[in-house]
């Protein structure tokens, strides 16, 4: 298994980041004003988290512009809309890669405390996500109250959303823990030791 800081993934996140890019790019010359600019949202809270390379594992870093790519599958290419678990599939791929990077530099003062509190760090990071996914799915109201859009269905797609949101938060807790036990280990306790030695 490779480390959470492996250099293969700040590449394939800034392949991913030109990827998102054409998205922007073709969101805009279909005229589509409203992606492109979710979209371009995306590109820059991705480039954010990206450039900040000693404050978060590189694999983080992946799987947030993995998740913008998602969403600009649903959006630029109506997946959205086509029968079968794309926008599930998104919701909680989403939740989870937005959980794992916002989650690491809120708490991230706290990481070696919490190294000793295992049980506890599942609790908070799960509970941080399921958060950011009830937040998600108030703004996708207010934008559809906004826009005049249909943007949410009825309450049944949006308790599915919030479930697959838990979830999605659920295995970032997981995924976190992971992340946690490497990033504290005492040999890697230095920002530079850690690029250093798992690039």
């Amino acid at each position: 298994m490779q480390h959470t800081n492996w250099k293969g993934y700040r590449i394939a996140a800034w392949i991913g980041q030109a990827l998102l890019t054409i998205a922007v790019i073709a969101a805009t010359s279909q005229g589509k004003w409203q992606n492109a600019l979710a979209l371009a949202f995306f590109l820059i809270a991705s480039f954010a988290f990206v450039i900040r390379d000693d404050k978060l594992p590189t694999v983080f870093d992946f799987l947030f512009v993995l998740a913008a790519l998602l969403n600009a599958g649903g959006w630029v290419w109506g997946l959205f809309y086509q029968p079968g678990l794309y926008d599930e599939i998104t919701h909680a791929f989403t939740i989870f890669a937005f959980t794992l990077a916002l989650s690491f530099l809120v708490y991230r003062s706290m990481l070696t405390v919490f190294r000793q509190h295992k049980w506890l760090y599942l609790l908070t990071i799960a509970s941080f996500g399921i958060a950011i996914g009830a937040v998600w799915e108030i703004a996708e109201w207010a934008s559809g109250q906004v826009l005049a859009a249909e943007v949410i269905g009825n309450v049944d797609d949006t308790i599915t959303d919030l479930l697959m949101d838990s979830l999605g938060a659920g295995l970032a807790a997981i995924t976190s823990l992971w992340a946690l036990q490497e990033w504290t280990a005492p040999s890697l306790s230095k920002p530079e030791h850690r690029t250093k030695s798992q690039f």
